[in-house]
């Protein structure tokens, strides 16, 4: 095991205001700290912020949000741009700071990001750890409800593993992007991560509904009225909506249009439990679909993306063939150099300039800064 490595059993737990301004303070004096939410997505309506673990490069703290009325002494040392915060796959969790507690972050490191721009396979924080340092995470607590006190033993020391060694893989993958020089793409990345928020659902519940696009008329009304029920339920047994019934059951009820418990019970996915609790409400919901006057059903919104010129198509393809070699030549899988959403953009453009690609809505500047000339002339040719 890695000297790195410390044993995060004892790591203490931040309960009063007192105790969470000296943290706070010994936070502002460093240069860099590690940062990890716990949340509890997976067993509530709705999801709130359990823990945050956080790391020096000599303590360890579980801050407990649920035990402290704030947690605005921590919005000062998160939010300094003096301050790097170390973070690995930081995109929910710093829009879940902004949601629950109003605490921005401003210098980002994620070290998930940084290891995708150094051609690592296996990004994932436990096999980086183990890759690096031979350490091994336990993730048996991975799916646990955090939101349950008091917290054993074994679930602190679970948390706090998933900041305690963050600090030294940070240190190894800054010295490897700079000397690749990649670390300014890093840096960028970071700022778009910290600028990620939290939306509201707007809209038919359909539309976040997975599957629904293949849906229309009386079927998709259904759907709307099922989703609404299941929300309706869920919020009532504080479960999240999946676990009152699974998205794929709910499809599967729309598109056969049951007329009874009998019909129901027939339906893949539908169990005894669900039938006795959900039973008469998924009914009732069919009916309250079927019942939608003409003028008044859903549709889903489909893009007016007009065919595809043949000559976008051309490029298209010269677009993806420059990817393949130039991700090959940097050891990068292609879709860290260049989603397919950019490519499709780039082949989109009306002319072959530069100036064109900067108005290109999510195109990196070291991406235009390094290939935006090879881009235009790639452009030009077809």
């Amino acid at each position: 095991m890695s000297s790195f490595h410390r044993q995060a059993g004892t790591c203490e737990i931040i309960t009063s205001p007192a105790r969470l301004a000296d943290v706070a303070d010994i936070l502002s004096k460093q240069t860099e700290i590690a940062v990890d939410l716990e949340m509890d997505s997976l067993h509530h309506y709705r999801e709130k912020v359990c823990l945050v673990q956080v790391s020096t490069r000599e303590q360890s703290w579980l801050i407990d949000p649920l035990a402290l009325t704030s947690l605005e002494p921590l919005a000062a040392p998160f939010a300094d741009p003096k301050i790097r915060v170390v973070m690995h796959g930081a995109d929910y969790d710093i829009r879940s700071l902004h949601r629950d507690f109003g605490i921005e972050v401003s210098n980002l490191f994620d070290t998930m990001i940084a290891a995708r721009f150094l051609g690592i396979g296996e990004f994932g924080l436990a096999a980086l750890l183990r890759a690096r340092f031979g350490i091994e995470l336990d993730k048996k607590y991975q799916k646990a409800d955090w939101s349950k006190r008091p917290l054993s033993r074994e679930m602190c020391a679970y948390a706090a593993a998933d900041t305690s060694d963050l600090l030294p893989l940070y240190d190894q993958f800054h010295v490897e992007l700079a000397d690749k020089r990649r670390l300014e793409w890093l840096e960028e990345e970071g700022c778009m991560v910290c600028q990620a928020r939290v939306t509201e659902k707007d809209g038919p519940l359909f539309l976040y509904c997975k599957g629904a696009g293949k849906l229309r008329g009386h079927t998709l009304a259904i759907l709307e009225e099922l989703l609404q029920m299941r929300d309706r339920q869920s919020e009532l047994l504080d479960r999240p909506p999946f676990k009152v019934l699974s998205a794929d059951t709910l499809i599967e009820v729309a598109e056969s249009r049951p007329r009874s418990l009998h019909d129901l019970s027939l339906i893949k996915g539908m169990t005894s439990g669900q039938l006795q609790r959900h039973g008469s409400g998924i009914l009732a919901a069919v009916e309250r679909g079927v019942s939608t006057p003409e003028n008044s059903l859903p549709r889903f919104p489909r893009s007016s993306k007009k065919d595809v010129l043949e000559r976008v198509k051309e490029r298209l393809k010269n677009l993806k063939a420059w990817r393949e070699r130039c991700s090959q030549q940097l050891g990068l899988d292609p879709g860290v150099l260049a989603p397919n959403w950019l490519l499709e953009a780039v082949a989109d453009t009306e002319r072959a300039s530069l100036e064109e690609l900067d108005g290109i809505s999510g195109m990196r500047a070291w991406q235009k800064r390094l290939y935006g000339e090879e881009l235009s002339r790639i452009l030009a040719i077809a």
